[in-house]
């Protein structure tokens, strides 16, 4: 196991109800917040008018920023940014998906810097101090409600980027599973996928001796196997809804991803898709995923596919290994089908046309990872999953 740091700051409410809990901890900060959020669900669900009507009986005033993008754009940041500075806001809420999270937190840092809110997210190392962040999360996906990262697209330059930063752990987050009863069911199913695929990037990695890392990551997944089906089809099912909540937030950031670093694959791959094609980014991490596996399945890596198999998938372990990884990428890629989530990048609407500029993009760093993949490689990888 390798040495690591951990922090996680975050104050977390888990449960009905917890939203009571949410304009005493931002009072302690501010006496005014921007509210970060998309569309309209959070007002078909009651949600808005709860947290407006929460603010005011602390006196609390509210400026708001709406329309937050699926992808977040760096433009609706620098808007963010603006009405921080314009109103002398002292803190940030996010009401919504890892969308909404993301920008808000950088939103959050741009409101203390002076220039250029898109120097922040090609160099992370600029972002000095930043409002303080509170989140209501609405979707189990991301973890964005627990950690220390974003992403961010720029329409301009077709990059969609991750940042990291320690000032973006939110000091609070409200986490009631109920208020993802509504969600979609093709975005619960794309957040499982992406609950899933935050397990798997730290999970397949070559560091040993990181057992408890492992199981807990295997713990994840099964999770994930098991419920996800369940809020699929019982989207008001609250057990189900509450255990993909909390693995959403457990996935990443948190212990699976210390003493076993590694590059992530697929998430950096997958940016690429959406930077490009604008698709969700659960579904691009599920076309990509199994097409990953099987690429990279070889004598280095097999063994770490058999603990996967058998204690994932309680695969027999008296089967050949090869056999074992092969039915276990079989399983993900049925997994995946069974939640209707498209399995080919046709389906969503890619082609061959920008396949080697986002290889080339998605193939940064990933001599850093499980199994280190050139440029040619991600284009490749790319083509087999048309």
């Amino acid at each position: 196991m390798n040495n690591f740091y951990f922090q996680l700051p975050t104050e977390v409410y888990f449960g009905k109800g917890q939203i009571t809990n949410l304009p005493g901890a931002i009072k302690q900060y501010s006496d005014n917040v921007l509210l970060v959020y998309g569309g309209g669900s959070i007002k078909r669900t009651g949600l808005y008018d709860t947290i407006k009507n929460l603010c005011a009986e602390k006196e609390i005033e509210v400026f708001e920023l709406s329309g937050v993008e699926p992808n977040p754009r760096i433009d609706t940041v620098r808007k963010g940014a603006q009405l921080c500075k314009q109103h002398n806001i002292g803190a940030v809420l996010a009401v919504g998906g890892g969308s909404a999270i993301d920008c808000a937190k950088v939103v959050a840092a741009a409101a203390k810097y002076d220039n250029d809110a898109w120097d922040l997210v090609l160099n992370p190392s600029l972002i000095k101090e930043a409002l303080p962040i509170f989140t209501v999360i609405t979707i189990a996906a991301t973890g964005s409600e627990m950690d220390r990262g974003a992403v961010i697209s720029n329409d301009e330059t077709n990059d969609k980027l991750a940042m990291f930063s320690a000032l973006f752990y939110p000091k609070v987050s409200i986490l009631d599973p109920e208020y993802t009863y509504s969600v979609p069911k093709n975005q619960t199913a794309a957040g499982v996928a992406d609950i899933m695929s935050h397990a798997f990037e730290k999970y397949f990695t070559r560091v040993r001796g990181a057992y408890l890392q492992d199981r807990i990551a295997e713990a994840i997944l099964k999770t994930c196997i098991h419920y996800g089906p369940i809020a699929y089809h019982e989207p008001e099912n609250y057990e189900a809804r509450a255990n993909l909540m909390w693995a959403a937030s457990q996935a990443i950031d948190g212990v699976t991803w210390r003493g076993n670093d590694v590059q992530s694959t697929a998430h950096p791959i997958e940016h690429q898709l959406s930077a490009y094609y604008d698709i969700t980014h659960g579904v691009g991490l599920a076309i990509l995923t199994p097409v990953w596996m099987e690429y990279i399945l070889n004598e280095e890596t097999v063994h770490k596919f058999v603990d996967y198999g058998v204690n994932v998938w309680h695969i027999s372990p008296e089967k050949d290994p090869f056999d074992i990884a092969k039915e276990a990428i079989a399983k993900t890629k049925a997994f995946f089908a069974s939640l209707d989530i498209p399995s080919t990048l046709r389906e969503v609407g890619i082609d061959e046309e920008h396949l080697e500029i986002m290889a080339k993009k998605g193939s940064k760093n990933l001599e850093n990872a499980f199994y280190p993949l050139e440029e040619k490689d991600v284009l490749q990888l790319l083509k087999n999953a048309l």
